[in-house]
């Protein structure tokens, strides 16, 4: 009997793709990776090894430990969004995403809650040779990127400290004790009053961002708009009138969301 193997090697493959793929399954199943054994793996020079695994850090799909080794990254065990609707937000929010980072010339994100997490489904980049890169694709703890506060203060507050106290959350590291849960909900009701969210280097070292939740028609929230800037420039930018104008892109974005409703909205 002739043994069928569905995934049958492509005709074409297309060897950079492919070694990246490996990297992703060694990091899987080996938790961690120097990188002289990732080029010896691959069959490759320890500087392609690198670029390989930079774009990996890059995608959130590893990072690096103290001790220089490659590890799992937010983005390599977390599954799919399974939200439908998601192809048509991107569609809807690009123009206004754009509008507002050449007016801020700054970068603006996209993103949705994935339980603990939020995934950046689109970025529209400023211009500034000093600028916060794409994100698109990238995972991150929701209760530290300032979109994912936004997001998290519109829940029902026994949902939230049922979700980051949880096991799930406690494997993806997101776990919040019960010591410092009453200081995350204050920092979620002040979110909740102000309308906004901030993060200082609550993500990444040197970068700040303030976000704002969105809404379908039904006032529901679904996502959420943020400015990410290099910390040095975030105070001046707030003074000039940030909220305001993530505030009026909010309000125009959500004019076309409700005009587009789809379903799982």
């Amino acid at each position: 009997m002739q043994n069928i193997d569905p995934r049958k090697k492509p005709q074409y493959p297309i060897e950079a793709v492919d070694n990246a793929l490996r990297l992703l399954q060694l990091l899987r199943d080996g938790g961690k990776l120097r990188l002289k054994d990732a080029a010896a793996e691959l069959g490759v020079a320890p500087s392609t090894a690198h670029r390989l695994l930079a774009m990996l850090v890059y995608r959130g799909f590893a990072v690096q430990d103290e001790f220089k080794n490659y590890v799992p990254g937010e983005a390599i065990g977390v599954g799919p969004a399974r939200l439908g609707w998601t192809r048509l937000l991107r569609q809807l929010s690009q123009p206004h995403m754009e509008l507002l980072s050449g007016r801020l010339n700054e970068t603006v994100n996209l993103m949705v809650r994935v339980g603990t997490k939020v995934r950046f489904l689109s970025t529209s980049e400023g211009s500034n040779a000093l600028r916060v890169g794409d994100r698109q694709g990238s995972v991150m703890p929701a209760h530290k990127a300032s979109g994912g506060k936004a997001i998290l203060a519109e829940l029902d507050p026994v949902m939230v400290h049922k979700l980051f106290s949880s096991n799930s959350a406690e494997i993806g590291g997101d776990y919040i004790s019960e010591q410092a849960y009453p200081a995350f909900q204050r920092e979620l009701d002040a979110v909740r009053r102000n309308g906004f969210a901030a993060n200082f280097e609550g993500t990444e070292e040197g970068i700040s961002a303030l976000g704002m939740s969105l809404h379908n028609w039904r006032g529901e929230v679904i996502g959420a708009l943020s400015v990410a800037t290099p910390l040095a420039r975030f105070r001046p930018l707030f003074d000039a009138g940030l909220v305001q104008a993530i505030g009026e892109t909010r309000r125009q974005l959500e004019v076309d969301i409700a005009a587009n409703p789809a379903d799982g909205e």
